[in-house]
C-alpha cells in the first residue's frame, strides 16, 4: 500500500489520475493531518461517469457467475489489505480499532453475499392472453450508478452499495465523504488488484461535495443514485436528480426508540443499549436515541446503564482497550454539547458523563464522555433530534399503547428496539412500530442477507437481501407473436 500521506488521485477507467489540488485529512483524536486526498473538479466527475458509461454494455453482458467471481476476488483482496485499511479508518475517523476491524469484516460479508445473489436475478414466463403470444419478463441492469457514502462507516457503506451494483451488472462511480477519503481509496486499491474491468468502478474525492455534486447527480447518464447520509442532503439529491428521473435509494437519518418493558431481562437490555448507543461513539443512524423504560423498573435499569456506561474506556482508537473514540469534528462535538445543555436546562439529570474528556492527552481531540441522562421528556432536543453522539436519554412510560404512540411520534422511522419476555407483546409492538428495522431483544438487527431501510423521512428503498439487488435492476417485458 502506498504511503498514507500521498494523495492517490481519482480512480477513473482503471487508472489513478492525479488532480491539480489536494486537501488535508485530519485525525479527530489529535487534530493532526494524517494524509491528503485528491480534490476533484467537475471535469474528473464527468470523466468518471463517462468511463462508467463506456463500461456498461460489456459489464451488463458479463455472465452473472463471472460478476460473482469478481466480487469474491474483491473480498479476498479486502481481507488481505485489512490491517492497512483498519489503520486508515482509525486514523481518519477515530473509530476504535476493534470496531474498525468489524467494519472491514462486515464489508466483506456484503461482497460475499452479492457474489451469490448475482445468479438469482430471475425473470418470468407470464401466461399470455392469446395462444399466439409468449410473454417473457427479463431483469436488466439499470445503467451507471452513483454511490455517495458517509464518514461513519467509510468502507462498509461503499461495499454495501458496490456489491449489489456490480452483481446486477451496473458500473459504479463512488464519491466518499470528505472527512474520510483515505480508507475508501485503499478499498478501491483492493478493487483494482482484484482485476475489475476498467471503468466498472470509478472513484472521485472532493474537499467540498458541492463542487462536484451537481455534475454527478445532474448527469442524465447516471441512471441510479444510492446515498447514505442526512435527510436534508437526501432531499436535495432527490430534487437534483428529478429532471432526468434517476432511480434513487436513500438511507437517511434516524431517531431510534429503545423500549424496555418491566418484564425484560434488564441485564440483556443494558448490554443492548451499550451495543446500540455507543457503537461508533453514537454516530450511527441505527443508534438508540430515545430510551423508553417502563416506570416500575426505571431506577434499577438506570443504575445498571449508568454503571456500564461509566466503565467504557474513552480515548484514541489505536488503543485496543478503548470503546469510545472521538466525535468526527467540531460541529459534531458542538451539537452533542448543545443537546446535553438543553436537556439539563429543561430538568434532566446527568447520571454519568455529560462533559468533554480532556485529560491524559485527549485535549486535542473531540472526546465526549459516555453520558446517561435521567428524567428526560419528549420536548428535549435529545428526544426530538438525532444527537449523533454518546448520549443516552432515559424517558419513562406507563403502558404499551403509550410507548408505541410516543415512539412513532417522529418524522423518522429507520430502526427501533424492544426488550420484553412476552412473545405476544413482542409481536404487537413490532407490528405497531413505524420503522424499517425492529430489533426484538436484538441491538444489532442489520445484515447483508436482509432488507435495510427506513419509513417516512428515513429514506427510500432498501439495501440488503434480494431487495438490494432489485434496486439496480429494471423490468423488461418481451412479447413474442409466434
Amino acid at each position: 500500500m502506498r504511503d498514507v500521506g500521498e494523495a492517490r488521485g481519482c480512480f477513473i477507467d482503471g487508472k489513478w489520475i492525479p488532480t491539480a489540488e489536494t486537501f488535508a485529512v485530519v485525525d479527530p483524536a489529535t487534530g493532526r493531518e494524517v494524509g491528503r486526498a485528491s480534490d476533484a473538479t467537475p471535469a474528473e466527475a464527468r470523466a468518471a461517469i463517462g468511463a462508467a458509461e463506456g463500461a456498461f454494455a460489456e459489464w451488463a453482458a458479463t455472465p452473472a457467475a463471472e460478476r460473482g467471481a469478481v466480487l469474491r476476488r474483491i473480498a479476498a483482496e479486502l481481507e488481505r489489505a485489512a490491517d492497512d485499511i483498519v489503520s486508515l479508518i482509525v486514523a481518519e475517523q477515530g473509530k476504535p480499532i476493534g470496531q474498525a476491524r468489524f467494519e472491514v469484516a462486515y464489508a466483506g460479508q456484503w461482497l460475499e453475499w452479492y457474489a451469490e445473489e448475482a445468479r438469482r436475478t430471475y425473470g418470468e414466463i407470464v401466461p399470455p392472453p392469446t395462444a399466439t403470444k409468449r410473454l417473457l419478463v427479463q431483469r436488466r441492469p439499470l445503467g451507471v450508478a452513483l454511490a455517495i457514502t458517509p464518514w461513519n462507516f467509510p468502507v462498509a457503506m461503499i461495499a454495501r452499495k458496490l456489491a449489489p451494483a456490480l452483481a446486477a451488472g451496473c458500473p459504479l462511480v463512488v464519491k466518499p465523504a470528505e472527512q474520510t477519503p483515505l480508507s475508501p481509496a485503499a478499498f478501491i486499491d483492493a478493487v483494482d488488484r482484484a482485476g475489475v474491468p476498467a471503468g466498472v468502478v470509478n472513484f472521485v474525492t472532493a474537499s467540498d461535495p458541492t463542487r462536484i455534486s451537481d455534475t454527478l447527480v445532474g448527469d442524465p447518464r447516471v441512471r441510479k443514485i444510492t446515498f447514505t447520509g442526512s435527510t436534508e442532503v437526501g432531499k436535495l439529491l432527490l430534487r437534483q436528480s428529478a429532471d432526468h428521473l434517476a432511480r434513487v435509494s436513500l438511507e437517511l437519518g434516524g431517531q431510534a426508540p429503545f423500549i424496555v418493558f418491566d418484564d425484560a431481562d434488564l441485564d440483556a437490555a443494558t448490554a443492548g443499549v451499550i451495543a446500540s448507543k455507543f457503537q461508533v461513539n453514537g454516530q450511527s443512524c441505527l443508534c438508540a436515541n430515545r430510551i423508553f423504560v417502563q416506570e416500575g423498573v426505571v431506577e434499577s435499569f438506570a443504575d445498571r446503564l449508568t454503571a456500564a456506561a461509566g466503565e467504557l474506556v474513552v480515548g484514541p482508537g489505536t488503543d485496543p482497550e478503548v470503546a469510545v473514540g472521538p466525535l468526527i469534528d467540531e460541529a459534531g462535538y458542538d451539537k452533542v454539547c448543545a443537546h446535553v445543555a438543553d436537556a439539563v436546562e429543561r430538568g434532566a439529570r446527568v447520571l454519568v458523563g455529560g462533559d468533554r474528556r480532556q485529560g491524559g492527552g485527549l485535549q486535542q481531540g473531540y472526546f465526549f464522555a459516555p453520558t446517561v441522562l435521567g428524567d428526560c421528556d419528549d420536548d428535549m432536543l435529545v428526544a426530538r433530534e438525532e444527537t449523533f453522539g454518546p448520549v443516552a436519554p432515559l424517558l419513562t412510560f406507563t403502558d404499551e399503547a403509550e410507548v408505541v404512540r410516543r415512539a412513532n411520534d417522529s418524522p423518522f422511522g429507520l430502526a427501533a428496539y424492544c426488550y420484553t419476555r412476552d412473545l405476544g407483546r413482542a409481536h404487537r409492538v413490532a407490528d405497531a412500530l413505524e420503522f424499517g428495522l425492529v430489533g426484538i431483544n436484538d441491538p444489532l438487527p442489520a445484515s447483508p442477507v436482509a432488507p435495510f431501510g427506513g419509513f417516512k423521512e428515513s429514506g427510500l428503498g432498501r439495501e440488503g437481501g434480494h431487495d438490494g439487488i432489485e434496486a439496480f435492476l429494471e423490468t423488461k417485458l418481451v412479447s413474442i407473436v409466434c
